[in-house]
């Protein structure tokens, strides 16, 4: 689960960690209240979205010649200007696609006066089973040409959770940011409180970008971009009540609630499948076969018939999505229980794509005599590779 800027700052701040001051606002009039309560001169409007690159995006209805998603205002009434620009227009990023989304929200802060930028982020490193501390000192909106151009800019410090932050670890994220004096002490520091963060609230990722020298010789948390293992929010409560289902797509929402792990993709083949393993297979040899399939879809391995029917119809919910392959290996799983589920979606839905089914273990037979009997156009396939070949068919002969 992400959060907003705002939302990971607020969190931050509990466990001590530096940052500049700053309001979040749904609306125009709540941003200038924001900004009358900052000290200024110098204020920055930022939009909140689940993603990166705002300060170099563009908005979609103010032109090609517009000012991205981060701004500067000197004035109270550029604030107002600024607000007004940002809400409720869609923001087109490096990570959001042409799509963009749309910024419902701004997070009103404090300007800062910046003398250097720096990138430290941390995240679960599953090659070891680690913390790993990423930091650089070209931090800013180019870090991914750093990374890319000038990967020795790049330093990571691997921590063992079981020993936890030691001295030697600050220590380290300092002297990779070639800091010296109380800067060096306070990077040390601020290393110690983002760890503590990091681990208390079970993220998965937490990244500053930039974190910054000020002209006064301060660190300061300019930029917080914060997500959550999903598997442990039912033990922070208080973090789950953050969650911005606008910022979601409605699908996976929809298949939140039956408990399905459901990513779209953009592919025309829709694919369920139980198990994640097995729905990676399954994508493979679609994209083998010259197709892309149309999403993630693992139903698990004790699904209900209308676990089924629900994972069936968020399928068929998508537009993109020109035939459907099932393909399921019954060991908990029952193979009959997953061919009702697919009779009963496919007839309330009126299923108009074509359809193949790929079924294997547990009652397979049973599965198999109910999708023959359904009266409905399924097509039975042997194995994975005869699955794909016969919806790939399928699909081009529809065309």
């Amino acid at each position: 689960m992400n959060i907003h800027e705002y939302q990971a700052k607020e969190l931050l701040a509990k466990f001590g960690v530096a940052i500049p001051a700053g309001y979040a606002a749904m609306t125009v009039d709540e941003a200038v209240a924001a900004a009358e309560r900052l000290p200024g001169p110098l204020y920055v409007v930022k939009s909140q979205i689940h993603a990166g690159g705002r300060g170099k995006g563009k908005f979609k209805e103010l032109g090609p010649d517009a000012k991205g998603g981060v701004r500067l205002s000197k004035t109270i009434d550029d604030v107002r200007q600024n607000a007004t620009d940002m809400l409720g227009n869609t923001l087109v990023t490096i990570q959001t696609g042409d799509a963009g989304k749309q910024v419902n929200r701004l997070y009103i802060t404090d300007g800062a006066d910046i003398a250097k930028e720096y990138y430290l982020s941390m995240l679960v490193d599953r090659a070891t089973g680690r913390i790993a501390v990423v930091v650089s000192t070209e931090g800013g909106m180019d870090i991914e040409a750093v990374a890319h151009d000038t990967p020795e800019l790049i330093h990571s410090i691997i921590i063992d959770p079981v020993e936890g932050f030691q001295p030697h670890h600050g220590r380290a994220v300092a002297f990779a940011l070639g800091l010296k004096g109380d800067l060096y002490k306070q990077a040390i520091k601020v290393s110690g409180q983002l760890y503590e963060a990091f681990i208390a609230s079970d993220m998965e990722m937490l990244e500053v970008n930039p974190l910054v020298e000020t002209t006064d010789g301060a660190l300061l948390v300019l930029d917080a971009k914060v997500s959550f293992d999903g598997n442990a929010l039912y033990r922070h409560k208080d973090i789950f009540a953050l969650r911005d289902e606008s910022e979601e797509d409605p699908a996976e929402i929809e298949a939140s609630k039956y408990d399905l792990a459901y990513i779209k993709l953009d592919g025309n083949i829709g694919c369920m499948v139980n198990g994640a393993g097995l729905a990676m297979a399954t994508m493979d040899i679609i994209k083998l076969n010259g197709a892309f399939p149309a999403n993630f879809l693992d139903v698990g391995g004790g699904a209900s018939k209308e676990k089924v029917t629900a994972a069936f119809k968020l399928i068929l919910s998508d537009p993109a999505v020109e035939g459907i392959l099932v393909n399921i290996f019954g060991g908990i799983m029952r193979c009959d229980i997953i061919a009702d589920g697919i009779v009963a979606a496919a007839k309330e839905v009126n299923l108009s794509v074509p359809l193949v089914v790929r079924l294997e273990g547990t009652n397979v037979q049973q599965g198999k005599d109910i999708l023959a009997n359904s009266g409905l156009p399924i097509v039975s396939a042997d194995d994975l590779g005869d699955a794909a070949k016969k919806i790939v068919a399928q699909v081009k002969q529809a065309a």
